[in-house]
Formats: structure tokens, C-alpha cells, sequence
């Protein structure tokens, strides 16, 4: 079962609850559901107007995937089957996206990438106290709306120093097996946890929602979160 794998999520080496909302997301920069939970997340961190605290955990769809991605035909083929049996959700996806400002053109991806590099640029943002939501956000954006290789360092270079990164430090950091380790080691507990799909939220290291869920039902969530009942140990209840 999940839920005391995800209890041990939320007590390992983390903070208590406190007043400020702490949403930890565990997510893909590939996965379109991903991008539309960030920006349903994102409407409702804005709808309840107190402080927030997010931390970005990663989880690879295609742990596999060659560092010089797969060609998309192939990759949906592959994953897939039929490429027209996929359509109807693709067609699904971009509505969904346009109703959360998402612009899905996936008429211009051509290649899927292996995203541990992206990982590894949102990982060197954390500690650097960069925006780590608008790295995300144009990670994704330049993946599903404009087609970008988020593998190539050029390319994660231009988002990084968006943010202020600087672009030596997000070259050295590209290169560097260490940060590599880094990004392995926290999938690997995200997995060990009995993490199996994504995107999920732990809100206040007390919930644990699966999926993109609808902004009102994430308001709802950061609701119980913070004003549910209180208990002396972590609670873990898993939200579907």
C-alpha cells in the first residue's frame, strides 16, 4: 500500500507544518499532466494568497531513454501502439491546456528527450533561491510549445540564466557527475517511497494528492492541510 510509504516520505529529514504552505512536487518535465498540475497549482497557491514553499522532486518517465532522446514518432509508437488511438487524448490534452493558459503544440516536437539534465538545472536552482517555478515553467514551455531539446545544455543554459543562474555555474553543473548522483539518488527515494506515477503533491508533509487535480480541489486540500485536525505524528492520507 502507498500510504506508509508516503508517511515515510513525509518524515524523512523534513520540517513539521508550519503557517506557510509547503507543496512538494514530484514530476516529470516531459509528462503533460505534469504541466498542467504545475499550473493548476499555481492558480491555486494564488487563490489562497498566504506563503508558499515549493520543492521540486524528480521523477523520470523514461529512465531509459538514450541521452540523445528518441525521435517522437518512434517514441509514441513504441510507448503507444497506434499513433491514431492516441490522438483523442492528445486532442484531450490541448483543451485541457488552453483552459489553464498552456499552449500544447505537440505538431513541433520532434525528438523526446532525456530529461536528467533538466533535473539537474532545477536541482542547482533549489539551494541558489532562484525561481524555481518559472524554471519549470519554461522547461515546459519551451518542451511542449515550442518543441525545445530541454537535454541540450545550450538551450537549459538560456532558461537557467533567465532565472539568474549563472552560466558557469550551469555548464560546471551539467558536467559534473556529482549533480548527476544527486538527481538519481532523490528519484530513487521518490521510487522507494512507492512513487509510480506523477505529477503528486505532498502538501504540509500531511497529504499526499495523486494527479493533476482541479485547482478547487487543491485549494480544498491546502485547506485540510492547514486547518484540519491536528495530531502529534505525520499523517499521510493519500488523495486520489
Amino acid at each position: 500500500m502507498i500510504g506508509p510509504e508516503i508517511t515515510r516520505l513525509a518524515t524523512t529529514g523534513l520540517p513539521r507544518p508550519t503557517a506557510t504552505l509547503q507543496i512538494d512536487v514530484i514530476a516529470d518535465l516531459v509528462c503533460p499532466w505534469s504541466y498542467l498540475g504545475k499550473k493548476r497549482l499555481d492558480n491555486a497557491l494564488s487563490a489562497v494568497h498566504g506563503p508558499s514553499m515549493v520543492t521540486w522532486y524528480p521523477y523520470q518517465l523514461n529512465p531509459d531513454m538514450p541521452i540523445s532522446g528518441q525521435p517522437f514518432e518512434d517514441y509514441v509508437q513504441s510507448k503507444f501502439g497506434d499513433p491514431k488511438s492516441l490522438q483523442p487524448a492528445m486532442d484531450q490534452l490541448v483543451t485541457s491546456g488552453k483552459a489553464e493558459g498552456i499552449d500544447f503544440r505537440f505538431d513541433r516536437i520532434t525528438n523526446v528527450p532525456n530529461t536528467l539534465n533538466a533535473h539537474r538545472l532545477m536541482n542547482l536552482a533549489e539551494p541558489q533561491s532562484a525561481d524555481t517555478s518559472s524554471l519549470a515553467e519554461s522547461i515546459l514551455q519551451g518542451f511542449f510549445s515550442s518543441g525545445l531539446d530541454i537535454s541540450s545544455p545550450e538551450v537549459l543554459a538560456e532558461l537557467g540564466i533567465q532565472v539568474g543562474l549563472g552560466l558557469n555555474e550551469i555548464l560546471a553543473t551539467l558536467e559534473d557527475d556529482r549533480s548527476k548522483q544527486i538527481v538519481l539518488s532523490q528519484e530513487g527515494q521518490v521510487r522507494q517511497c512507492g512513487v509510480t506515477s506523477i505529477p503528486d503533491f505532498l502538501i504540509n508533509k500531511r497529504l499526499f494528492v495523486v494527479g493533476a487535480q482541479q485547482t478547487e480541489s487543491l485549494v480544498n486540500v491546502f485547506d485540510r492541510a492547514m486547518f484540519g485536525a491536528e495530531s502529534d505524528l505525520p499523517t499521510s492520507e493519500v488523495i486520489h
